[in-house]
């Protein structure tokens, strides 16, 4: 035993048929005669035969692989989305294979592009959500079906895209925590593709709406952990009173600050989350939170790209919405709670 899986040649060798042959029955496009069928399928159980993508492209002309270009596959969002993305082409009969590019350098966009194009891909649905998605959309060449999974509705790229409607969440989550008579509403906000991701632009849209100044919003990183020293700035502030967290990680991260401070949420401060991710509903007091389906996301972006790799016309652009779910995290502010 060499221990290689078996190929086609070993297929028609032990069916004593022709290679074509073999392939005219995995493709079913062309009749063969049932005695010589049968014999080639006993072969390919015999031998535990499993045709790989690129000799299904090969042998039948369609390609029957996507990519996934994405900055990061462990996150919540992007983890989800890739969920959605590969539930659906696997219903369309689509293999998926996933790279990442990790930064925004040229470099790193090179040899990410290049991988998946080393590929016999039928089309790339990039995840547009940070700078290094951002950058791997633009290189790629036009001469492969691309489609966007992003978080705003539109970019300087015209390509395909489904995207969430986190402006206008943000807005009302913002719209909700002045509604219950804060004065102004903080924010801590995560990286973006541009200078002002959507939650911030939506969160500031409804600070200039109601007539407040917004406050200067504090930029976090992904790591939790940089969000939870940002927001003992916020809990040492006593006129800090709502805040809105540019995701539920981050919302986790004031209330561990609010707490050690001596802020009780929500009687003294009110947080609200983004995305309502699994531990939203189990921390406490559990979260109020804006919940996006990622999932979704990822199956109406690869409807997109199905209908353009088959040049069905459509519509360009998908908005997936949010809805706030209010839990225990927010309250009235303090002068307006009833005594």
């Amino acid at each position: 035993m060499t221990g290689k899986p078996p190929t086609i040649a070993d297929v028609a060798r032990v069916a004593g048929v022709s290679v074509p042959t073999v392939s005219r029955v995995l493709t079913g496009n062309i009749p063969v005669a049932e005695k010589r069928r049968a014999q080639v399928l006993k072969a390919i159980e015999e031998l535990g035969y499993r045709p790989n993508a690129a000799a299904r492209a090969l042998v039948s002309g369609r390609r029957s692989m996507i990519a996934i270009l994405a900055a990061n596959t462990s996150r919540y969002g992007y983890a989800r989305t890739v969920e959605g993305i590969e539930e659906a082409a696997r219903a369309a009969g689509y293999m998926v294979v996933i790279t990442v590019v990790e930064t925004p350098d040229p470099e790193a966009v090179n040899s990410a592009v290049d991988m998946v194009l080393s590929h016999a891909v039928a089309g790339v649905i990039v995840l547009d959500f940070d700078e290094p998605g951002h950058a791997a959309m633009t290189a790629l060449p036009r001469s492969v079906p691309v489609v966007v999974a992003a978080a705003s509705p539109s970019r300087s790229v015209d390509l395909p895209r489904a995207y969430l409607a986190d402006q206008r969440a943000a807005r009302a989550a913002t719209e909700y925590l002045l509604s219950l008579g804060h004065r102004t509403v903080h924010h801590i906000a995560l990286p973006s593709t541009g200078r002002r991701g959507g939650r911030t632009a939506g969160w500031a849209a409804a600070l200039k709406a109601a007539g407040v100044d917004a406050p200067e919003p504090l930029s976090a990183s992904w790591n939790p952990l940089d969000a939870y020293e940002l927001a003992k700035t916020l809990a040492a502030d006593p006129a800090v009173t709502a805040v809105l967290a540019g995701n539920d990680e981050v919302a986790v991260g004031v209330l561990r600050a609010m707490t050690e401070q001596g802020r009780r949420v929500p009687q003294d401060v009110s947080v609200i989350g983004f995305d309502d991710q699994p531990i939203a509903s189990l921390v406490s007091p559990s979260l109020t939170t804006v919940a996006q389906d990622f999932a979704e996301l990822g199956r109406q972006t690869f409807g997109l790209l199905n209908r353009t790799i088959n040049g069905a016309e459509g519509r360009a652009t998908i908005s997936v919405p949010a809805r706030l779910v209010v839990r225990e995290s927010t309250a009235p502010a303090p002068r307006h709670r009833k005594r």
